[in-house]
């Protein structure tokens, strides 16, 4: 039972790594397609992803990150991806531009080095 845990939270951690990336490719293509070429504002700009990707990046990061604490002890992992999911939180009250994206990603970046570091501090 203890290894299919292990095996889930591992699979939910890489899974947290590619939504990471996802993101901020989702963050530097709608900056580029909508500020450099005017195309697909009301697609990639939509209020629902960001509150969706959020949502996802909050139970993915959350369940992974602290049964990561309780299995390794390093809290790190837990803090940075704490603090990568609130840039993202922020970025959704800064209006659309370099401002959100920015922060998105920065905070995506964080989420996603927290769920490597959890990866490696748990083998």
């Amino acid at each position: 039972m203890r290894e299919a845990i292990l095996m889930i939270r591992g699979r939910l951690d890489r899974f947290g790594v590619i939504l990471s990336g996802l993101c901020a490719l989702h963050c530097l293509a709608g900056l580029f397609l909508v500020a450099g070429l005017g195309l697909g504002g009301e697609i990639l700009l939509a209020p629902a992803i960001h509150r969706i990707g959020l949502a996802l990046a909050i139970g993915v990061g959350a369940t992974t990150l602290v049964m990561g604490v309780v299995r390794h002890g390093d809290p790190v992992p837990l803090q940075a991806g704490a603090a990568g999911i609130a840039l993202m939180a922020v970025a959704l009250f800064t209006g659309h531009g370099t401002a959100e994206a920015v922060l998105t990603i920065a905070g995506v970046a964080l989420l996603g080095w927290a769920h490597i570091r959890n990866l490696r501090c748990s083998h």
